[in-house]
C-alpha cells in the first residue's frame, strides 16, 4: 500500500451567475399575469362614440278632404266638350265646355305636326328630369311621381292649347250649333263629382274615411248630356281640411296641440297645419286645417300624410347611458380662483373667522337663477362657503338632480350633463355645443350605472 499516494479532492461550490434575460422575461410573465387577473375580475366598461343624429316619430293617416266645392249644372241638353284643363284655376269668362247637336271631331295635339313643343317647353321639361335625375335617391320614390306629374302638366297644356285652337277655327267657321259656356265664378275646375262636395268636417264618419262604398263619376268629352246634370264643379277656396281617424292613445297625446307638421305621401311636401279634435259617439276624428297649396291637391278626395310629432336633430345618445347624479346649487358669486393653481373653486368656512380654498368643477351653469352645480361627494354635509371679498356665507342644503353620462375621453370617468330633447326606444337626441356637456365624437359609458365619478377605464 505503500505506493498508494492519498489525494485531498475539496468540492467548491458553482459559482451562480444572474442571468439579466430571464429576470426581465419573468418581470413581463408576471406584469401579464396581473394584467389579465385585473381585466378578468375588474368592472368592463363599454365604450359608445357619440355622434350627430335625428329622431323622427310621426304617424301615417289616411285623411278625407272636406273643402269649398260646387256644382255647375248644364243649361241645355247636348254632346259636352271640355276647353279648360281640369285642375287649372279659371276666371269668369273663362271658356269651359261647349254643347252641340252632334259630336265634335277635335284632333289630339299628337296628329298635328304643328303643335310640337316650343323649345321653352322642352328646356322646361329638361331641366325638371336633369333636376329630378342628379338628386334622387330610393328612400324618397314619390319624387317620380312628382316628374311624371310635371311632364303630364306640360303635355296637357299643350293639348289644351290645341283644343281651343280649333275651337277658335269653329267659331270663325260659323258654327251656329256650337254654344260655348264659361265659368260661372272664379276657382279651380274639375270634372269629376263622387257625392261628397257639400259635406262638412263635422259631418264625416268613419266610413267616409275607410272609402267605404266611395265612387266618383268622371265627366268625358263627347257624351250626351240633359240640362241640369251636372258638367263640372268648381272650387272656389283655397280653405281647406282634412280629416282623420284618431286612436285613443294618440287623441289623448295630442289633446293640447293646435299646429302640427304634416308631410303628404303624394309629393314629399311638408307643411304645418292647424289642429283640434272632435269627438262623436266615442270616436275621436282629427281635423287639420290649411290655407294654401289646395291646387296641389284638388283632384284627390283622399290623401295619405303623416304627422311628424317630434323631429330632433342634434348628439344621438343610448338611453343606457344616462343617469341621475345629485349636486350641491351654489349662487355663482361664491366661484373663486386661488390656491396653488389658477383653477376655480370656492372658500370653505373652517371656523375663527378663516376660509380655505377647495377646488371645484362645475358641472352646469343655469344662467336664469345664477346658479352652478357642484359635486355632492365632493363636500361634507353641513359645509358651509364664504363669499370672496365678503363676509356673507352659504350654507351647502339645497340639491338639484342632473341627468348626464360618464365621458371616457380621457381614461376615467367624468360625468356630463345633458339636455334630452326627444327620445325614441333605445335613444335620446340631446343639445349639442353646450358648455359642460358633450360634442361630437365624444367616448361615453356605454352603460352609465356601471362607473362613478373618477373611474379609472382600461
Amino acid at each position: 500500500m505503500a505506493g498508494n499516494k492519498l489525494t485531498n479532492i475539496q468540492v467548491y461550490r458553482k459559482k451562480w451567475n444572474i442571468n439579466i434575460g430571464v429576470i426581465i422575461f419573468g418581470a413581463v410573465f408576471i406584469y401579464l399575469v396581473v394584467t389579465v387577473l385585473l381585466y378578468l375580475t375588474g368592472n368592463h366598461v363599454t365604450a359608445y362614440e357619440v355622434r350627430e343624429g335625428s329622431i323622427l316619430k310621426d304617424n301615417a293617416y289616411t285623411g278625407f278632404i272636406v273643402r269649398d266645392e260646387t256644382i255647375v249644372q248644364a243649361e241645355s241638353d247636348g254632346y259636352i266638350n271640355y276647353f279648360a284643363l281640369e285642375g287649372s284655376k279659371v276666371g269668369a269668362k273663362t271658356r269651359v265646355y261647349t254643347l252641340s247637336d252632334k259630336k265634335l271631331e277635335l284632333t289630339s295635339n299628337t296628329d298635328e305636326e304643328s303643335l310640337e313643343l316650343t323649345s321653352e317647353e322642352q328646356n322646361s321639361i329638361l331641366m325638371k328630369t336633369q333636376s329630378f335625375s342628379e338628386n334622387f335617391r330610393e328612400e324618397q320614390f314619390s319624387d317620380v311621381y312628382t316628374l311624371k306629374n310635371n311632364i303630364t302638366n306640360v303635355l296637357e297644356s299643350k293639348s289644351n292649347q290645341s283644343r281651343q285652337a280649333q275651337l277658335d277655327a269653329m267659331v270663325a267657321a260659323g258654327n251656329n250649333d256650337l254654344q260655348i259656356y264659361t265659368a260661372v265664378s272664379d276657382g279651380i275646375i274639375l270634372y269629376s263629382t263622387d257625392g261628397y262636395e257639400n259635406i262638412t268636417t263635422d259631418q264625416v264618419t268613419e266610413d267616409d274615411i275607410s272609402k267605404a262604398n266611395y265612387e266618383s263619376k268622371n265627366l268625358t268629352d263627347n257624351t250626351k248630356i240633359k240640362a241640369g246634370d251636372p258638367v263640372y264643379k268648381l272650387i272656389r277656396s283655397n280653405d281647406w281640411s282634412v280629416v282623420i281617424l284618431l286612436n285613443d292613445e294618440t287623441a289623448k297625446e295630442l289633446a293640447d296641440v293646435n299646429r302640427v307638421k304634416v308631410s303628404f305621401s303624394k309629393d314629399n311636401e311638408t307643411t304645418y297645419a292647424g289642429f283640434s279634435i272632435q269627438t262623436k259617439k266615442d270616436t275621436s276624428y282629427g281635423i287639420l286645417t290649411f290655407d294654401s297649396s289646395m291646387i296641389r291637391y284638388a283632384e284627390e278626395r283622399y290623401l295619405d300624410l303623416e304627422l311628424i310629432l317630434e323631429d330632433e336633430s342634434g348628439l344621438k345618445i343610448p338611453k343606457s347611458s344616462v343617469v341621475t347624479k345629485k349636486f350641491y346649487t351654489v349662487p355663482k358669486d361664491y366661484l373663486t380662483s386661488g390656491g396653488n393653481s389658477s383653477g376655480t373653486g370656492v372658500l370653505v368656512d373652517i371656523g375663527k373667522d378663516q376660509s380655505q380654498f377647495q377646488s371645484v368643477e362645475v358641472y352646469y351653469s343655469d344662467e336664469e337663477s345664477n346658479l352652478v352645480y357642484l359635486d355632492y361627494d365632493a363636500f361634507d354635509s353641513n359645509t358651509v362657503l364664504k363669499k370672496p371679498d365678503s363676509s356673507e356665507t352659504y350654507e351647502l342644503t339645497k340639491t338639484k338632480k342632473l341627468k348626464g353620462v360618464y365621458n371616457i375621453n380621457k381614461g376615467y370617468a367624468i360625468f356630463r350633463q345633458v339636455q334630452i330633447l326627444c327620445e325614441s326606444d333605445e335613444y335620446y337626441i340631446v343639445a349639442s355645443g353646450q358648455d359642460y356637456g358633450l360634442t361630437n365624437y365624444d367616448h361615453i359609458a356605454l352603460y352609465g350605472d356601471s362607473v362613478r365619478t373618477d373611474d379609472v377605464v382600461f
